[in-house]
């Protein structure tokens, strides 16, 4: 007790030396209390017992002061020690919260029908926090693990647990819930986050993640209703019948539900495939091998693991260029036409294009944009495209996408709150109304398709299947995937459509995060930058009132700037919102332009990239102000990704970065400037080189004389 006592005492004086709202501190200590005391959490006890010694009290209040929130998608974030952590005991209360929910909505049936639990491949394995040598339950915390904890949960609440018997996609989660009848699933991923996050996605009977008010209901009994966690041994599960392991018949049975969305039987491109180290090997992979692709797995990232080591700063997102680092020299090898990439859970996928010998990237509302027109082609052709056909999108996907389905006489879904989770539910209503076969594709910005009726959650290989069809055939006509986009662009308008951030992190990001949408919420804002400001649309309001939960409030977070259009433009758009899985400030601009002749391309999409850049900058200077930051010019240069402080911090030491090439020995100065930008983690040059550049007309390396990484040590 009195080292309880000693601990508390500690802990209660450390949070007082933080910069943060009084309510923060008293709840943090207030569940530091009961972690502590509780028999439950003993095995966390060692490593409180570190951080509250070492004085670690920005972590440890960010630990505690809550607990972790169910988002757009889920739960996900930081693995660790306490309720705002993913570990053991998080993921069992939410497992025991669920099977709650699940038998008070189904009843017995809940317990017959049962669920799949799927997983893909983390692992926690940061030391730079705990103490390595006390007990850590979190230490080389894998999914697998949490799969399993959660399935002793529900196996002792009598639900049926259907576990996969290795790594499995999200959307072959999607899928097995369909194909099994069951009443739910649970996908333990982090998606395409850094390899320090872990997390856990629910999913309905039909296959799609939980919408409000369905979603709040799970959250109360999650966080207001758990008075016990039941476990059972698995074991013991499965002599009662209660846990089965599912594999390859799954497996075979989506491979050809996937399969079956061919639209053409062109095969002549030759594709690169980067799992980036994630499930698209038991999905993508095989899914495009067995339909006669020519298929090659990048040899860096083909194999499974958690620490993406051969990932640029270990992020495996599909979304970010760089993520195609190492596959580009691998694609250069064997003369590939196309790279393809796929995040950790295989829900997302990414697309380089080798075009006129040189590299395109293309984003997730330029493949969107790709995959609708390939679909209204090819149906047209077929004779299938009718004026009941249906596109599904959500709001801050590109409205180039809005464009061609009116231009094409379908009908477009395009105003959904961002989650796909609310286009698997407008799938549902569409099988209710016995119109299933309407639907031709459902996208969203971040990289997320869909297509077919096998799934209700995004999936990389179905878009993969259509990419790969595309690619082919214009490949058989000489022409490739940007001269496809471009021609688009040309017929339609060219849409520039962009997405940054401002990352904000822990307990004082959260509350600077709310004071912009307030401060945006509230005030009039007549110009941004140059450009006036028409309306501003406060998805707050509108049907319906009043919001159905708490999760609806969260989720209706979002505020769209329209802005007057010029001479150039049909229409441009700024949208902001809270990130609901990640502690961020979301800012989607886009710009959209008018047809033009191909023979001024270059020149009609330089216009509006100008536009675009130049409300970027004026938009986040805007932003910066309201939080009192002096953001220099420069930082628009570093790593988009970069958490603010990080980007603040970079601009302190600058100047003794620069100041390491007095130092003499090349290896002293090596190391120096390794301590310096540590913080930055993985890569730490690539990330800020640009902004080093823009002061001393050199990078940080070859300014300081060193040799690069790759060729250093």
């Amino acid at each position: 007790m009195d080292n309880y006592q000693t601990l508390i005492e500690k802990a209660e004086k450390g949070f007082e030396t933080l910069d943060l709202p009084d309510n923060f501190k008293s709840d943090a200590l207030d569940r530091l209390k009961t972690w502590l005391t509780d028999e439950m959490f003993a095995a966390y006890v060692p490593q409180i017992d570190h951080l509250v010694t070492s004085g670690r009290w920005d972590f440890l209040l960010d630990s505690f002061y809550q607990v972790i929130p169910f988002g757009t998608g889920g739960r996900r974030g930081l693995v660790g020690v306490g309720p705002n952590r993913i570990n053991p005991w998080t993921i069992q209360a939410s497992a025991q919260g669920h099977s709650q929910y699940l038998i008070k909505a189904h009843g017995g049936s809940a317990k017959q029908r049962g669920l799949v639990l799927a997983y893909d491949v983390r692992q926690f394995t940061d030391t730079a926090i705990y103490d390595a040598d006390r007990p850590n339950p979190v230490k080389d915390l894998d999914c697998r693990q949490l799969a399993e904890a959660a399935a002793r949960v529900y196996a002792a609440n009598g639900i049926k647990v259907y576990l996969f018997d290795s790594t499995r996609s999200t959307p072959e989660l999607s899928f097995a819930i369909r194909h099994l009848g069951t009443v739910s699933g649970c996908m333990f991923s982090a998606s395409h986050n850094p390899p320090t996050d872990n997390g856990k996605k629910v999913y309905d009977q039909y296959g799609g993640q939980l919408i409000p008010p369905h979603d709040q209901d799970l959250v109360d009994e999650v966080t207001g209703k758990v008075s016990v966690i039941r476990t059972m041994d698995l074991d013991a599960a499965g002599e009662k019948g209660l846990l089965a392991v599912i594999g390859s018949e799954v497996d075979e049975a989506y491979q050809k539900a996937v399969a079956a969305l061919q639209l053409s039987d062109a095969r002549g491109v030759k594709i690169l495939y980067s799992p980036l180290h994630g499930t698209g090997l038991t999905s993508v992979y095989p899914v495009l091998k067995g339909m006669g692709f020519d298929i090659h797995l990048d040899p860096a990232t083909a194999n499974l693991s958690g620490a993406f080591e051969n990932v640029t700063f270990n992020i495996p997102n599909p979304e970010v260029i760089q993520s195609f680092d190492t596959a580009l020299p691998n694609a250069d090898a064997i003369g590939a036409d196309v790279i393809m990439s796929t995040d950790p859970d295989a829900d997302r996928i990414g697309i380089m294009v080798r075009h006129n010998g040189v590299w395109k990237f293309l984003n997730g509302n330029e493949i969107g944009i790709v995959l609708v027109e390939y679909a209204i082609d090819q149906y047209r052709k077929k004779g299938w495209l009718t004026e009941n056909n249906v596109i599904i999108k959500t709001d801050v996907t590109s409205s180039l996408v809005d464009t061609i389905a009116a231009e094409n006489g379908i009908q477009c879904i395009g105003d959904l709150l961002v989650g796909f989770k609310y286009i698997g539910e407008r799938m549902n209503r569409l099988a209710a109304e016995g119109r299933q076969g309407d639907f031709l594709l459902g996208t969203e910005e971040s990289h997320g398709f869909l297509m077919g009726n096998y799934a209700r959650d995004k999936d990389a290989a179905g878009a993969a299947v259509w990419l790969a069809e595309l690619t082919s055939q214009l490949k058989a006509a000489g022409r490739t995937l940007v001269d496809y986009l471009d021609g688009i662009y040309a017929k339609y308008g060219y849409c520039h459509n962009y997405l940054t951030e401002i990352r904000l992190l822990g307990a004082k990001g959260i509350g600077r995060i709310k004071t912009i949408m307030q401060h945006l919420r509230a005030h009039e804002i007549p110009v941004v930058g140059d450009y006036a400001v028409l309306d501003k649309i406060d998805r707050w309001q509108g049907e319906p009132q009043p919001h159905l939960s708490r999760t609806d409030t969260s989720s209706r977070n979002v505020l769209v700037l329209k802005l007057e259009n010029l001479p150039e433009t049909r229409s441009i758009r700024i949208t902001v919102r809270p990130s609901g899985t990640e502690p961020k400030f979301k800012i989607y601009i886009e710009v959209l332009g008018r047809p033009f002749d191909l023979s001024v391309m270059e020149a009609v999409k330089a216009q509006i990239v100008g536009i675009h850049k130049r409300l970027e900058r004026a938009f986040m200077a805007y932003c910066y102000d309201i939080l009192g930051v002096d953001f220099p010019e420069r930082g628009f240069l570093l790593f988009w990704q970069l958490p603010l402080d990080d980007k603040m911090k970079y601009f302190e030491i600058e100047d003794r970065i620069a100041g390491l090439k007095a130092v003499s020995d090349a290896g002293k100065r090596k190391r120096q400037l390794d301590v310096l930008l540590a913080f930055l983690g993985a890569d730490p040059v690539q990330k800020v080189d640009r902004a080093f550049e823009a002061r001393y007309d050199k990078g940080i390396l070859p300014y300081l004389e060193l040799a690069s990484r790759k060729e250093g040590e």
